[in-house]
């Protein structure tokens, strides 16, 4: 008989679990029998300490409760999780999953050089980082005074600030190094940032091996916002992701980093490096991680510079992420950077370097010396989380320019000057493998385009009050086969004139009636019906087949 109870007790468990809109759907395969789980639970409105202590009613206890964010982490049993889908309080429940972080030519070559010759060196804005740290570096300091000027780390049982994984550092080095180490009179490259003189508040939230959790990464974002006023934090770069679970309304990721948006911070996403992966038969289409699924944040992708300072011969990267986003469908990434080969500030005694040595950079490649020792303060990686940092520094030197400028306005003036002319397409062959990968050079690869920091800088379109930049749905006809745009409500992009499709995406791949020219043919494939509805959310739920391995990562170190 108790056998008996037992099991109706689980199938009632697992049933109320099943139909709780409100539960992420890991957690709704919960059974009596499984074990206490650390749940990241979000609430319709700030909660109070009477809701809080209402989730832990049915056992468990509070673990953090985050002040900008509307939402808390909680270790619960499976019954205290399941009470939680009839809490009117409760927005949603995930857990909390794992994460990881995803210029010699760089610099110059978005124009970024013309901008410090006029002044605009990020002098006075902060940027946080959320990664695996920041170590200090000469490039990262002003006459002998680091600009790292606020560091913690969020890491559980880890209290170091410093790099130890690597990846963190080079991210800072791409927004803000100054150069120290690579300049003066025997230098051949200077391996300059975005924002040479920027603020650097140092976020830690992956560890040792460059991973982390979604609690950390949100404690992160939440004490970015906190010190927001005192830091002058403007800017937000997360080179970082994980496999897309739910909507972005619903993610936690997203959801903070919308906080974060909202509180006036430009919140900058690295795209991810899946863009090869045809697994699913869409030819890398639909595998933006989150948060750069997110609408509100500024998503990129990474060009290749081709180690020359001309733009007219940069090409797309075969394994930059594309959109559109998994379920939402929203067009992603916003617009793309330079992200290969990019050599940067390596944190002394950092894993980085062992872990990938072919990425090593001898000194005489930048200075004139007589040895061909390997650089102990520069490192070269590849990625996504390389092209995001262009995008924080140059947002940096617009709002050093003009401070009252919003992030809807920022996101929006550099999608709109972004260089827009691409070869239709480009084929490359991976030289360690002879495997060809061709890249069509539509608005889901390359977004508004490639950034211009010059030409964003002499922009002076603004995003009125009550007006946004939020990133467009695409919605497929499957009547028609084509890919149209659905503009947000209070959307800036239906100002045809000023930020129309075309204007902003070009009118290459955005016709005058919002359609994504070559949508079926380009971008789905018109023979792959299965890769159709799977990039349209109606076949699979992405990456739920292992939901408690989600990894959240640094979006580079090992792309090729």
């Amino acid at each position: 008989m108790r056998a008996q109870a037992t099991l109706i007790a689980a199938i009632l468990l697992a049933t109320n679990l099943m139909v709780a809109s409100n539960l992420s759907p890991e957690l709704q395969k919960l059974t009596s029998s499984s074990p206490s789980t650390d749940v990241i639970v979000q609430f319709v409105n700030a909660p109070s300490s009477t809701v809080l202590s209402g989730v832990t009613k049915g056992g468990g206890n509070l673990k953090k409760n985050y002040t900008h964010v509307r939402a808390a982490l909680f270790n619960l049993p499976p019954a205290a999780i399941g009470a939680l889908a009839n809490n009117p309080n409760v927005k949603y429940v995930s857990p909390n999953r794992t994460i990881s972080g995803k210029m010699e030519f760089a610099e110059p070559t978005t124009n970024a050089n013309i901008a410090l010759q006029y002044g605009y060196d990020g002098t006075g804005v902060g940027v946080a980082i959320v990664d695996s740290g920041i170590s200090t570096s000469n490039d990262l300091s002003t006459n002998g005074m680091s600009r790292i000027v606020y560091s913690t780390s969020f890491v559980p049982g880890d209290a170091t600030t410093a790099d130890a994984y690597g990846h963190g550092t080079h991210v800072a080095g791409i927004v803000a190094g100054n150069g120290a180490n690579s300049s003066g009179n025997n230098a051949i490259y200077t391996f300059r940032g975005i924002a040479p003189n920027a603020r650097l508040i140092n976020l830690r939230a992956l560890d040792a091996n460059g991973q982390g959790t979604d609690a950390a990464v949100i404690s992160a974002i939440d004490q970015a916002i906190a010190l927001k006023t005192q830091y002058n934090i403007r800017v937000l770069n997360l080179s970082l992701g994980r496999p897309v679970i739910e909507s972005y309304t619903l993610d936690p990721l997203c959801q903070a980093v919308e906080r974060a948006w909202q509180a006036g911070i430009v919140v900058t996403v690295a795209a991810g490096n899946d863009g090869r992966d045809n697994s699913q038969g869409t030819s890398g289409y639909g595998t933006i991680t989150s948060p750069g699924i997110d609408p509100y944040v500024i998503t990129v992708g990474a060009m290749n510079d081709e180690r020359t300072v001309a733009r007219g011969d940069d090409l797309m990267t075969t394994y930059s992420s594309k959109g559109p986003t998994m379920l939402d469908h929203i067009v992603k990434p916003d617009l793309v950077a330079p992200g290969n080969g990019i050599i940067s500030v390596l944190a002394p005694g950092s894993a980085i370097s062992s872990l990938f040595p072919n990425n090593v950079v001898p000194i005489s490649y930048y200075k004139n010396v007589g040895n061909n020792l390997v650089s102990s303060t520069y490192f070269r990686l590849n990625g996504t989380s390389m092209a995001a940092p262009m995008v924080s520094g140059a947002a940096a030197l617009l709002i050093q320019k003009d401070p009252t400028l919003t992030p809807d306005t920022v996101k929006a003036r550099l999608m709109k000057t972004a260089t827009k002319n691409f070869p239709a397409s480009s084929t490359i062959t991976d030289p360690t493998n002879g495997q060809s990968f061709t890249v069509n050079y539509d608005l889901f690869t390359v977004g508004a385009g490639y950034l211009d920091v010059w030409a964003a800088l002499n922009n002076s379109d603004t995003v009125s009050s009550g007006s946004n930049a939020l990133s467009p749905a695409a919605t497929f006809n499957t009547s028609t086969g084509t890919v149209s745009l659905v503009d947000p409500a209070n959307s800036v992009w239906t100002n045809a004139i000023v930020w129309g499709s075309q204007v902003v995406w070009g009118t290459s791949v955005v016709s005058s009636s919002n359609t994504v020219l070559g949508g079926t043919a380009i971008v789905w494939g018109s023979t792959s019906l299965q890769g159709n509805a799977i990039v349209w959310g109606t076949a699979i739920l992405w990456g739920s087949s292992n939901p408690f391995s989600q990894t959240i990562g640094i979006s580079g170190e090992a792309a090729p």
